[in-house]
């Protein structure tokens, strides 16, 4: 227990290390960016009329910091911000705290990604492992082309097709946000029908542009596996096919789940390109916007949230393959 609690704040000092280098890389790319956000912000302030304290004042709400200080005081401020969870006000969303903005982006990301995550890599290893010990058969050979086809298609080609078929070509499904505008938001069974159906298409692109991964990853992972000796044990032992097929489905996933874990991670960044096809309001469109619309703040507080997004899921994929393998404990 002493090792696994020593071993988990090491980790977790390592990630805070992570998140501070991101934090200051951050810090000091908006520093060296053409004419300087800061700068162009405070003149842009004057320029409309506002006094000079006040402008600085604005700036430092913004940003965090004024360019009118000592670097190193700017770069304390900022730290000290951060550690007080203010990431700064949007620009685009004028007097908006990002905090704000990205928490009601967030779940428009999270839901989506994370259903069609769990679903590709549900149906992608039970159809891995078919296709690992049917390797010979045309089914076996039909699994592992889908796989390779899906795996090989470009994430805009497959949402562009999708809404092609089913939006434009057959109208079953609806395009753009995440409800019908009609409907009144709240728990009701017309409001979350529509949730659901707006989300089909972004979720099954999802699922789809992961399932082949998982398959072709699955079914290396099993064949590998059929050729240990304890598999030629358990045949010789007369242990039954469906004990067996147990044997190769656990020892075979493991890799597959500090994969998983390190995607729950990513997901936060969510696919840029999906949601924007689909004119979906998540984490990614938003990020997108913020770099057409130059609003500094809101791009740093969506890269730090990735970032300690996936320091978490490094953390949470080492923990979860010490206890599904106890040889790593050793």
């Amino acid at each position: 227990m002493k090792a696994f609690t020593r071993g988990l704040l090491v980790r977790l000092a390592g990630g805070l290390v992570m998140v501070w280098i991101v934090a200051t890389f951050t810090f000091f790319l908006v520093h060296v960016l053409p004419g300087k956000p800061g700068d162009a912000q405070y003149e842009q302030f004057v320029m409309e009329g506002l006094e000079p304290e006040v402008a600085r004042a604005k700036v430092a709400a913004i940003y965090g910091f004024t360019s009118h200080e000592p670097l190193l005081d700017q770069y304390g401020g900022y730290l000290w911000q951060l550690l007080h969870g203010n990431l700064g006000i949007s620009i685009s969303y004028s007097g908006v705290p990002v905090s704000h903005v990205i928490g009601a982006a967030l779940p428009w990301t999270v839901l989506p990604v994370l259903s069609g995550l769990l679903v590709s890599f549900l149906v992608g290893v039970a159809a891995g492992i078919v296709a690992a010990v049917r390797r010979s058969s045309r089914w076996g050979g039909l699994l592992s082309l889908s796989g390779s086809i899906v795996a090989g298609v470009p994430s805009f080609v497959l949402a562009l097709l999708l809404a092609l078929v089913f939006h434009t070509e057959l109208n079953l499904l609806p395009f753009g946000d995440t409800s019908d505008v009609s409907l009144e938001p709240g728990f009701n069974l017309p409001y979350l029908g529509s949730l659901v159906e707006h989300a089909v298409l972004p979720v099954a692109t999802y699922a789809l542009l992961s399932y082949g991964g998982w398959l072709l990853a699955m079914k290396s992972s099993v064949v590998s596996v059929l050729g240990d000796d304890f598999i030629l044990a358990s045949e010789l032992r007369g242990i039954t096919p469906r004990t067996r097929m147990r044997y190769i489905g656990r020892n075979a996933i493991l890799p597959l789940f500090t994969v998983l874990a390190l995607s729950l991670g990513f997901m936060f960044g969510g696919a840029i390109l999906i949601e924007d096809i689909f004119d979906y309001p998540g984490l990614g469109n938003l990020l997108l916007q913020s770099i057409g619309q130059r609003d500094y703040p809101l791009m740093s507080g969506a890269f730090l949230l990735i970032t300690v997004a996936i320091v978490l899921a490094n953390i949470l994929a080492e923990l979860c393959y010490s206890v599904i393998d106890p040889r790593v404990r050793r």
